[in-house]
């Protein structure tokens, strides 16, 4: 146990957005367009658009800013080492609702509970915000780890709320 805090020490969180250094905004494009790239490397993820991603990313923070939403990067001392998002669900799908998108973690955070970190502040800026639900799409096949973490947090299975096509996707949502 005192590993664990010991870890969680050495992280923290920066929310992206206006005043945001250069560097810090830098950074989560890189982690953004990182996860991109483990996502296309996947076999099931033809239909996966590295374009749109590469544009959510030259648009940061706006690109979720500007839909009522933000985005946070993590460090470990210096290093930035994970990336979420989030934004508004549309109102046609559940009121008062966030997708949370993107969670990344550098393969030499994994382990540090970085994952569990960043979903935790997400759910924790949404209870703030008096939202009602998050919801988000995962791919268990490559995503085993996100996948148990989602589920120990309370995430269950729901129906799809995007056109999002890949095959293998699997969606969750959590009361909150």
């Amino acid at each position: 146990m005192e590993l664990a805090h010991a870890t969680t020490q050495l992280i923290h969180l920066a929310e992206i957005n206006a005043k945001s250094s250069p560097a810090e905004i830098a950074h989560a494009r890189e982690l953004l367009l990182e996860y991109g790239r483990f996502v296309i490397a996947q076999p099931r993820a033809a239909r996966f658009c590295f374009g749109s991603l590469e544009k959510e990313a030259a648009g940061l923070p706006d690109s979720y800013l500007d839909q009522g939403g933000g985005c946070l990067l993590a460090y470990t001392r210096e290093s930035p080492v994970g990336f979420v998002a989030w934004r508004p669900i549309p109102a046609e799908v559940a009121r008062d609702a966030w997708e949370m998108k993107r969670l990344w973690a550098t393969p030499e955070a994994r382990g540090l509970g970085l994952g569990r970190m960043l979903t935790r502040a997400v759910l924790d800026r949404a209870r703030a915000a008096q939202r009602t639900a998050v919801y988000l799409d995962t791919a268990p096949a490559s995503m085993g780890n996100a996948y148990r973490l989602y589920l120990e947090l309370g995430f269950k299975p729901c129906a799809p709320y995007n056109d999002n096509a890949m095959e293998g996707i699997t969606y969750l949502s959590l009361s909150l």
